[in-house]
């Protein structure tokens, strides 16, 4: 992680992704071209979409768990292509959120859900509600017939 020693802040175009992850921009390449769609001559000269490709199997930043994490889940490379806007760094912008927001979703460790029964009192609860819509519908039944001629 190239971190300035002076300030103790990430280096210039470094991606700071969590705590423990900060994407040094040596590993990040990036493509600018032509964004298809309208615009007329504007969008046919300027070089608006931004493209950012992170090799994340042969990046030196992640360390083994990380990298399995990551590969397991967006593959052995991220590429993220963003033409949202009619601006270049404004496109830049985007893609380099983006890239943190799946990075660090990628990430995260997601806790396995524990079976729990439900509490006396809500199965209590529960056919309470059952027998009262029961006999709410049975009501409508015995109103019904009384009224057939």
């Amino acid at each position: 992680m190239p971190i300035s020693p002076a300030d103790n802040q990430p280096a210039e175009g470094a991606i700071v992704v969590s705590r423990s992850l900060t994407i040094p921009a040596a590993e990040l390449t990036w493509r600018y071209s032509a964004s298809g769609g309208p615009g007329g001559q504007h969008a046919n000269t300027a070089n608006t979409k931004a493209e950012v490709v992170w090799d994340i199997e042969s990046s030196e930043v992640v360390n083994e768990a990380q990298r399995a994490r990551l590969i397991g889940k967006l593959g052995p490379v991220l590429r993220i292509a963003v033409t949202d806007e009619r601006s270049q760094l404004r496109n830049r912008n985007i893609a380099e959120q983006r890239l943190k927001d799946r990075v660090g979703k990628a990430l995260e460790v997601v806790r396995p859900r524990r079976a729990t029964k439900p509490s006396k009192g809500a199965k209590e609860r529960r056919l309470k509600a059952k027998s009262e819509h029961s006999e709410r519908k049975a009501d409508r039944r015995s109103l019904g017939r009384q009224h057939d001629d």
